[in-house]
């Protein structure tokens, strides 16, 4: 089960996959990892939580006053071949997902049900080779997705096809200690007409943006290409350093089995580090180093300049500490407004710190903390503390309590059109302060009873209070000056939400397993941000149940 978030960005939350189908073997599927210390950007060809998603689609049917829609979409088969044979490595993947409906009633008390997810094939294939003992490898992959788009329900919103076609590679010399990495993919998908435009105006790609005339927006396009490459040449041993290029064109987009959050950029990055291995005096190591970030988009413009540094010490006692820090120049933000012009962000800075006790001792704990500012006095404040005991070699606890703050002042609320707004291109570009306060609390407890049978719980209160004020709207593009804006709405609200589970493992024969799960989620929203810790603490514990039984089985056949 996923941690609970509050994403108030334009940008998808990233989770890591834990299905056991899919993280088995999983690393033969991996496509161009670059050999690097420190990159800008992130993007994953393959991200296999794409394959059993929650439905994209919603009803579509007037005076609906109840809809149930399935948490996730039907896997109707999925099969898997990968391995290795003398210095190839091959992965294959095909997986078929069903047609899903949600159910609905309306107003007047009529039933039906309306496609929520069409009939999807998703295929992944990944091809490598090693050369000269490991020193030298070759790859490529490749990714289609076809969706089943008969009867015009998802036509306006879900592309028809995606496809994704890249080569990649590296080579290590100098002992090993030098490696030059690099690849090369595109992507192009298809749709209609309305399924291209909604992707070209969506948050990856905001091909709308009134500022950017390096930009081509196209209402009636039925496809998109792109390209990413990146290529880097690293060092690594007592010293460690790299120095990365990467680029992902406006019109990349691998989001139908991948995971990216923005095209649009080129950036540059650098790391030098130092290893200090010897024992001297408290220490058992310690690690310094330093970096650089630059990124712009393809118009020319800066959206990210950052150096920071940090140390890392490991200390005789087997205690950790690490401290870190950066400063972040001036720099354009292409997405701020969502879809409309840039803005000018000041320049800012961060601090950090995590420290662990002996985690060989029965008894551990670890706490972490930071804090970042801008000169906008837009900041934030963290702070984490856990606690892992080990009574036996047979039982693990672990209590993470954590807690956050956060003061925004260009939460970004909406976009108004305004023929009056002639100086930010007939809209108006509408922002608030945010003052969001948020604790949470993650318990696990793992108990191998046997080497057969074991038990493992989680849970994880979580609160989220998030209050708006002091409304205003973007006076000039490319600028941080804003005219205050009477809205008349209220956006606050405080998340609840209560996450567990409890997974029992019996491996009654050998290879041959019954998984017994229990899942429940409590969560919901409150229409006020002021956060109470006692009266929103009682609040989760008091919000309705939703409870999920599960068995799985596995079986191992042998000859």
């Amino acid at each position: 089960m996923d941690p609970a978030v509050v994403n108030l960005s334009a940008f998808e939350t990233f989770f890591p996959e834990r299905r056991p189908f899919f993280v088995e073997g999983a690393d033969i599927f991996q496509f161009g990892n670059l050999n690097t210390f420190n990159s800008y950007g992130f993007t994953q060809f393959f991200y296999t939580r794409r394959i059993g998603r929650q439905p994209q689609g919603s009803v579509a049917v007037d005076d609906v006053d109840a809809e149930k829609t399935p948490d996730a979409t039907t896997i109707l088969g999925a099969a898997k071949v990968s391995g290795k044979l003398g210095g190839w490595s091959l992965g294959l993947m095909d997986a078929l997902t069903d047609r899903e409906q949600a159910d609905y009633r309306t107003g007047g008390g009529v039933d039906g049900n309306f496609a929520v997810e069409p009939l999807t094939n998703y295929f992944v294939g990944r091809v490598r080779r090693d050369l000269h003992r490991g020193a030298t490898v070759l790859g490529g992959m490749m990714t289609s997705v076809d969706r089943d788009l008969s009867g015009g329900e998802f036509d306006s919103f879900l592309r028809g096809s995606a496809r994704m076609a890249g080569v990649d590679g590296s080579h290590s010399w100098g002992n090993r200690e030098w490696t030059l990495s690099g690849y090369l993919a595109g992507t192009q998908v298809s749709g209609s007409a309305e399924a291209i435009s909604r992707t070209q105006l969506g948050a990856a790609h905001y091909f709308n943006r009134p500022d950017a005339d390096y930009l081509d927006y196209d209402a009636d396009a039925t496809s998109m290409a792109g390209h990413d490459a990146g290529l880097s040449v690293s060092h690594s041993g007592k010293w460690d350093a790299s120095a990365t290029y990467v680029e992902v064109s406006p019109g990349f987009e691998t989001n139908d089995v991948g995971f990216m959050n923005r095209g649009d950029y080129r950036a540059f990055s650098t790391f030098f580090g130092k290893r200090m291995n010897n024992p001297t005096g408290p220490f058992r190591n310690r690690t310094a180093y330093i970096y650089h970030n630059a990124a712009w988009n393809f118009g020319g413009d800066a959206i990210y300049n950052a150096v920071g540094s940090g140390l890392q010490a490991g200390f005789k006692n087997f205690w950790f500490l690490g401290l870190n820090g950066g400063v972040e120049l001036p720099r354009w933000d292409d997405r701020a407004t969502r879809g409309g012009p840039a803005i000018r962000r000041s320049s800012g800075w961060n601090v950090g710190m995590n420290l662990n006790t002996d985690s060989r001792k029965p008894l551990s704990f670890y706490a972490n903390a930071g804090t970042d500012r801008n000169q906008e006095d837009t900041w934030g404040r963290n702070v984490g503390f856990g606690m892992t005991y080990r009574p036996t070699s047979s039982v693990r606890v672990n209590l993470g309590p954590s807690y956050a703050r956060g003061h925004n002042v260009t939460q970004w609320v909406t976009n108004v059109a305004d023929a009056t707004a002639t100086s930010t291109y007939g809209e108006r570009y509408v922002f608030a302060v945010l003052d969001a306060t948020q604790v949470s609390m993650d318990t696990r407890v793992d108990w191998t009873f046997t080497p057969t049978l074991s038990l493992q719980l989680f849970a994880q209160p979580f609160v989220s209070s998030n209050h708006y004020h002091d409304y205003h709207s973007l006076a000039q593009p490319r600028s941080f000056d804003f005219d205050p804006y009477a809205t008349g709405r209220n956006d606050d609200f405080t998340f609840l939400s209560l996450r567990g589970n409890a997974v029992l493992r019996w491996e009654y024969r050998p290879g041959s397993t019954l998984f017994f799960v229990w899942q429940q989620d409590r969560n919901g929203a409150i229409d006020d941000g002021t956060f109470r810790f006692g009266d929103n603490t009682r609040a989760v514990f008091e919000r309705p149940s939703r409870n999920v039984f599960l068995i799985k089985a596995t079986y191992w056949l042998n000859r």
